[in-house]
Formats: C-alpha cells, structure tokens, sequence
C-alpha cells in the first residue's frame, strides 16, 4: 500500500508539472484568390479543386510534419521562400514538402482567369524579355520547349539569373532553381514564374497532351504579378515570397 501511495504521488506530481505548448503549424494551405472555375476552360475546376485542395494541402502537412527551423520576424510567405535555399540540406522531407508548397503558392498567384482584364507583361519585363529572346513568342517558345523536355515529373522556370537576365529552366520532382546543392545541372536563377508538369497538373482534361496544357497556360498568365516579381524581387537577387499582392487579383491576401 505505502509503494502504491508513493507511486500515485509521484504520478500526480510529474502530471503537474508544466507542459510545453505544442507548436503551431508554421505553414498553411493558401486560399486561392479565384474560384476553382475561374482559369476554365484553360485548366478545369476538377483539377483545380484536386490540385490545390489535395496535393497541395499534402505538401503543406507534409512540411508541417517535418517541422523545419523557420526565420523569425518574418511574414509565412517570406520564411517559404527563405526556406528553398537549404532545403537540399535539411532533408528529403523539407526539400520534397517544401519544395511542393513553394512552388505550388508561386503558381497560382501567377495565374488569373482569361475573361479578366488583358494581361501582358510590364514595360521593365518586356524589355528583358526582348533583350534575352528577341520577342514575347520566342519566350513563351522556348519556355514551351523546356516544359516539354523535363521528362517525368517537374517544373519549367522563368526567372532572372545571377548576371541580371532572365533565363529558363527545368527542375524535377518539386525542386525550384532557388535550391542549392542539387545533384543535377540546374540554372541558378530567382525563379518569377513556374509551370507544373506533374500529370497531375492537366491528367484530367489534357491526358497526355502535355503540349496543349503548355500552350493553354499562357491564357491565364497574370503578368501584372509576374511583372511584380520581376521589378521588386528578381532584380534584385531576392526570392518571391508568393503572396497576392500586386497581382490585380479580386482578392488580395
């Protein structure tokens, strides 16, 4: 009796001790600044609602999970795009769920809906697009290229390398050129526009017409915002934390 007395008191007062608070989710799942019918007939509601509401949400428990150190001080958009930097180094699982929440937030603030005001790109970008390719089609040809040309599952990259021109590239999986370390040849640039090319991006209304979804993105760029990246973060060596702002979206965040 007098060991179980003890053992019940010392139960009692390790349960009173104090508990450390459990962390909160550093990351959340963007809410999307249109309706999931908004970029139709371009990219379907059904994949949208698949994409962003599952595969993206997966990225963001995912890297929830593997609770990775953030930077203080800082908005949740600009620790995601701190983050991409060492991600490589941090683990399979920062680098796969990080890598997969960056890219996906930066993807569809890049996007508006076609039946919205005309889009194109600002005069600062359209010159850096003239100066590197000769022309807005050439661009978008050789962006097209390089979409097609990652094999499997990846990204297609715009975006301003270390010597101040824009360039392109691809990364496999949910890599982004942002990336250090990676083992395979990528572009170091700071990417301001992306493209999904995951099946499951376009599986649903496209199959395997790779080349028509490529060709349908460019209906629902919104270049008010990749304009934006270009001007105030690219140009400058800085990452794009993917949040609205500046995108003319009818909701900014």
């Amino acid at each position: 009796p007098a060991l179980a007395t003890a053992l019940l008191a010392a139960l009692a007062a390790l349960a009173a001790l104090p508990r450390p608070a459990l962390a909160r989710d550093a990351f959340a799942l963007p809410v999307l600044p249109y309706a999931y019918d908004a970029l139709e007939p371009h990219i379907d509601a059904e994949t949208m609602k698949i994409h962003h509401g599952k595969h993206h949400a997966t990225y963001v428990a995912g890297l929830n999970a593997a609770q990775p150190a953030v930077e203080s001080g800082k908005g949740e958009a600009a620790a995601l795009a701190a983050l991409q930097k060492g991600a490589p180094k941090l683990g399979v699982a920062v680098r796969n769920h990080g890598g997969g929440h960056y890219n996906h937030a930066l993807f569809w603030v890049n996007l508006a809906p076609a039946s919205g005001p005309s889009s194109e790109p600002s005069p600062d970008l359209a010159a850096a697009i003239d100066d590197k390719f000769g022309s807005l089609e050439a661009m978008q040809e050789e962006f097209g290229k390089a979409a097609l040309g990652r094999f499997g599952s990846g990204w297609a990259w715009l975006g301003v390398k270390p010597d101040g021109s824009l360039g392109i590239t691809t990364t496999a999986n949910q890599d982004n050129p942002l990336m250090e370390s990676l083992e395979y040849p990528v572009q170091k640039m700071v990417p301001i526009l992306g493209l999904d090319v995951w099946e499951h991006a376009y599986y649903l209304k496209y199959q395997n017409r790779r080349a028509d979804y490529v060709k349908a993105f460019w209906n629902v760029v919104n270049w008010k915002k990749v304009s934006r990246n270009f001007e105030v973060y690219a140009k400058k060596g800085e990452a794009v934390p993917p949040t609205t702002t500046g995108g003319g979206h009818a909701t900014e965040l």
